[in-house]
């Protein structure tokens, strides 16, 4: 059984932040892997994500996610495409109703946004280097662009690795405090550590602010610990396993 996380900011809009469970496929990408570019079997990612589409009320030729690349493109749909089809881009935007609209992840930041009276909704993924190069704010502009009201728009911050398992290098830190310095909050050193831990979804929740939207709640759990459900790259890479799955967040016009 489907059991996503919803949020209360995006009430009356049919949405979730799925897990893993409630899929079919197994082993490294038990069971609700919604990846194409993962390694898992082809019939099973389509048929987990007919399974997330079948649960927000649509059918899954109409889920439809990007060829995620860390940018700042953000796309605007009208109609589904082909699942090889997938625009290279890491925010998709509709007023299409029907339209379920995903973002994978993995450790990255998944960010749903509606904006009820005008009838629009987004879904985006904002890893570290999409967060810093302006996939967030490229987003709300794209959606005030087909007629969102900045201050009508709610952004909800879903599950991504939390700043106490996301331990950086030096080079990485210098990057955010070169862009601005007061992004040096983002980083500590944790006890018993030599390396800065960085605040994904703190600094992901803090540029949404800046983009004076409506609402933003920050609902981010960490993918990262062993009973999160959730799938997780470091996890994965920490424990030397070949491949990992993605999880979708997800959400559609009724």
């Amino acid at each position: 059984m489907l059991e996503p996380k919803t949020s209360k900011a995006l009430a009356g809009v049919p949405h979730g932040f799925f897990g893993r469970s409630g899929g079919v496929s197994d082993g490294l990408y038990s069971s609700l892997n919604c990846g194409l570019g993962s390694k898992d079997k082809r019939e099973h990612v389509l048929e987990n994500r007919d399974r997330v589409a079948r649960h927000l009320g649509s059918i899954g030729s109409q889920l439809l996610t990007c060829y995620q690349i860390h940018s700042a493109t953000a796309v605007i749909v009208d109609q589904p495409w082909a699942p090889d089809a997938q625009p290279k881009a890491d925010a998709l935007v509709t007023r299409t109703s029907g339209i379920v609209l995903g973002a994978l992840a993995a450790d990255c930041t998944p960010v749903l946004f509606a904006d009820v009276k005008a009838g629009i909704v987004a879904a985006a993924h904002a890893g570290w280097k999409g967060a810093i190069g302006g996939i967030l704010q490229s987003t709300v502009e794209t959606m005030i662009g087909i007629g969102a009201n900045r201050k009508d728009i709610v952004a909800v911050v879903g599950p991504c690795i939390s700043q106490v398992n996301y331990e950086v290098g030096a080079e990485f830190e210098a990057q955010f405090c070169a862009e601005h310095a007061e992004n040096k909050k983002y980083f500590s050193v944790p006890p018993g550590k030599s390396k800065a831990h960085f605040d994904l979804p703190g600094y992901v929740a803090d540029q949404l602010a800046g983009t004076r939207i409506g609402y933003v709640s920050n609902e981010s759990v960490c993918t990262y610990p062993d009973g999160s459900g959730l799938f997780s790259y470091r996890r994965t890479t920490h424990r030397g396993e070949a491949d990992y799955g993605r999880q979708i967040s997800a959400i559609v016009l009724a």
